[in-house]
């Protein structure tokens, strides 16, 4: 399989938020999932790899300067697996915290269809967790979402087209840029 190069993603899509504006999204966001989680336990902060990445980190330490303390770990399920269409859901990682108890935090980079945030919604539920909020950067603009799912917290809207950057790939690249583009 001939992988497109990124640059040639990058000369056919335009910019869409900067990276001051996904900052800004992101402290914004950051006061709101404070204000929500400042009394009880930490929660349990569980991070969707690899797109959520970037997203999640900042979005930590922007929850940690209002003085809100969480438990990290991971999931990392996957639908694209380096494709630009979803196909069937593999779990890479599942978390080692136990949930059974616990408010859990899940941090993804977009919210598209919602299937894996869905799958992993659920599966925390299963594990015993009293309260499953999800958290992230962007929402894509349309309305094929999972009935019943929705963001708790999100950044930035993004148009129903392709988008990279700041987590989220292009055939696996990009994911470092510091800005989110859409194809054209």
């Amino acid at each position: 399989m001939n992988t497109p190069p990124l640059s040639a993603a990058l000369n056919n899509s335009e910019l869409i938020f900067d990276r001051t504006a996904i900052e800004a999204a992101i402290k914004s966001m950051a006061a709101k999932v404070a204000e929500d989680y400042r009394i009880g336990a930490p929660p349990v902060y569980l991070s969707i790899m690899q797109g959520a990445l970037p997203f999640a980190a900042q979005l930590a330490m922007e929850i940690g300067v209002h003085g809100v303390d969480l438990q990290f770990d991971y999931a990392h399920a996957t639908r694209y697996r380096g494709e630009t269409s979803g196909g069937e859901l593999v779990w890479r990682h599942r978390p080692t915290t136990s949930l059974y108890g616990r408010r859990v935090l899940i941090a993804d980079d977009i919210l598209d269809e919602g299937l894996t945030l869905a799958a992993v919604k659920q599966w925390c539920l299963e594990q015993g967790a009293t309260d499953v909020r999800i958290a992230v950067l962007t929402v894509k603009n349309h309305r094929r979402v999972v009935e019943g799912l929705e963001a708790d917290y999100f950044g930035l809207e993004v148009p129903d087209r392709y988008v990279f950057g700041y987590g989220m790939d292009y055939h696996e690249q990009g994911r470092n840029l510091p800005a989110i583009h859409a194809l054209k």
